[in-house]
């Protein structure tokens, strides 16, 4: 489970529709959105922020964020979604056996280059 994680980005504009479509797969909506100085500062949630993106002045490095799923047809659609949004496929749905035999997930990468993922861990 994850908290919340933020991550500096290039174009928040693009950034924002990318994660907008490939997010709701999984039930995240855009929670709030606020100015922070210059900055814009968009919380995706499933009710409370948990996920954030900013415009700021240098995007992060090495960045990898994994959301929960909580089916394997959810990490699909996360997928599907988040190529049809722009993504580039990292590493398309499936187990992965080196991580867990009931390792299901699915990796993009987003505008910005990040690798972003979605896991289940439930069994088939």
């Amino acid at each position: 489970m994850i908290d919340h994680l933020a991550l500096d980005v290039m174009d928040i504009t693009r950034s924002r529709a990318f994660y907008a479509a490939a997010l709701a797969p999984l039930g995240f909506r855009i929670v709030a959105e606020e100015k922070d100085g210059e900055a814009t500062v968009v919380m995706f949630g499933i009710g409370e922020p948990e996920f954030v993106i900013a415009d700021k002045d240098r995007p992060g490095e090495a960045n990898h964020v994994a959301f929960r799923a909580e089916t394997r047809a959810q990490v699909d659609a996360f997928h599907a979604a988040a190529l049809a949004a722009g993504g580039r496929d990292n590493g398309g749905p499936g187990v992965r056996e080196n991580y867990g035999a009931t390792y299901y997930a699915a990796f993009v990468l987003d505008p910005n280059g990040f690798n972003i993922e979605a896991v289940c861990h439930t069994p088939a």
